[in-house]
């Protein structure tokens, strides 16, 4: 800290030391900061329950048949299913003896971000029978 006495001709010292001043500022800062109580702010939702819904599609013991549609849209035999749902429903044909076969079918004009979800999905829950079936449309592509 730098400190004067004054000039030499005796005249008063015109310039004010504002370290002080900044070090109570400090110090009140800090003390305000830490005093602040810490905000908790929770949003409370209601989860949907993992239930199965009650007009599920039948798991065939022979054969089942994925298909997305056009609009990006995954049946199962024919009915509209979530991803959560075929997870499900794939682990369900896994406990069946024998695995049952997995038809995959997608539609042409399917966004492809859409199939590899599902076939990401089928690879994780281990199912050994499975087969493209349609493939015969791409041959002119």
């Amino acid at each position: 800290m730098a400190m004067s006495a004054g000039r030499d001709d005796g005249e008063p010292m015109m310039d004010m030391n504002t370290t002080p001043l900044i070090d109570v500022m400090l110090v009140l800062l800090i003390m305000f900061i830490i005093t602040i109580p810490i905000q908790t702010h929770a949003v409370k939702i209601d989860l949907p329950q993992n239930t199965p819904p009650q007009d599920q599609p039948i798991v065939d013991p022979v054969k089942n048949k994925l298909g997305i549609g056009a609009d990006s849209t995954v049946y199962w035999n024919g009915s509209p299913i979530d991803q959560l749902v075929l997870r499900q429903y794939l682990d369900a044909t896994k406990r069946m003896n024998p695995e049952p076969e997995l038809q995959f079918e997608p539609d042409a004009n399917a966004r492809y971000v859409t199939v590899d979800e599902v076939l990401a999905v089928i690879k994780r829950s281990g199912v050994s029978k499975m087969g493209f079936v349609g493939n015969e449309r791409y041959g002119s592509f």
